[in-house]
């Protein structure tokens, strides 16, 4: 079992997936975030769709990957097509990981079928592993249930805890929870104000494959502090 507290830095960089959906993103903030991403070897850039394709020419030939996001960061008010056609045009574009948003309305309406086949569209219009974004506070113990089941059997490749901070600040709780009903080659990735080293540690520590933070930089260089934000 690796002990995740004694690796450095750059050896937590491939656990982290390096995140960069902020509103008002410009073209040079987007070229210096795939940049980092490559010198720290983080394990993905995370950027929003309109920024794929540039993300994808400045990572060319560094075998690091890139990751998007559909149905967020307000999740559940995209159409189910909508959302295929969208995932479809980010793996045209280059991406090579989708997380989604999901239907959290469906679910507390009953809609299990149309919450499970929400999910399944992405999966079958993509062709790319999918990480599905939960939202773990805002359900019932019974719904977290169900909802991991629906995930699991629409084709899930990833299971999250949440799609940011103002949803859940991702906890080892949480990630063991899914870690323990997840079946055998579904995924954890932890995602919510995650900011420091340790948060991270702990995180790994319960199961979690991969961690998706805005801070990858501030952690991985030790230069963490109070005043660091990560959404």
């Amino acid at each position: 079992m690796t002990d995740f507290a004694r690796l450095s830095g750059r050896e937590l960089a491939p656990y982290i997936q390096h995140t960069l959906i902020a509103v008002g993103t410009t073209r040079d903030q987007a070229i210096a975030h795939a940049k980092e991403t490559a010198e720290h070897g983080f394990d993905a850039a995370m950027v929003a769709g309109s920024w794929v394709p540039l993300t994808v020419d400045v990572l060319r030939g560094t075998g690091i990957k890139v990751a998007s996001a559909l149905d967020f960061p307000t999740v559940g008010v995209m159409t189910s097509a909508g959302k295929a056609a969208e995932a479809a045009e980010l793996v045209r574009l280059g991406a090579d990981e989708i997380d989604m948003g999901v239907q959290v309305g469906w679910l507390k309406s009953g809609d299990f079928d149309g919450f499970r086949e929400d999910i399944a569209g992405v999966v079958r219009a993509a062709g790319v592993p999918i990480k599905v974004m939960l939202e773990l506070p805002l359900l019932t113990d019974e719904e977290k249930a169900v909802a991991v089941e629906l995930a699991c059997e629409a084709g899930a490749t990833y299971l999250k805890n949440a799609s940011s901070g103002q949803v859940e600040v991702a906890n080892p709780e949480s990630i063991r929870y899914l870690v323990e009903r997840a079946p055998e080659g579904v995924l954890v990735k932890a995602s919510g104000g995650i900011k420091s080293r340790a948060q991270i540690v702990a995180l790994l520590a319960a199961g979690a494959a991969k961690v998706g933070t805005s801070a990858g930089v501030q952690v991985v260089t030790d230069t963490a502090d109070a005043s660091t934000e990560s959404y």
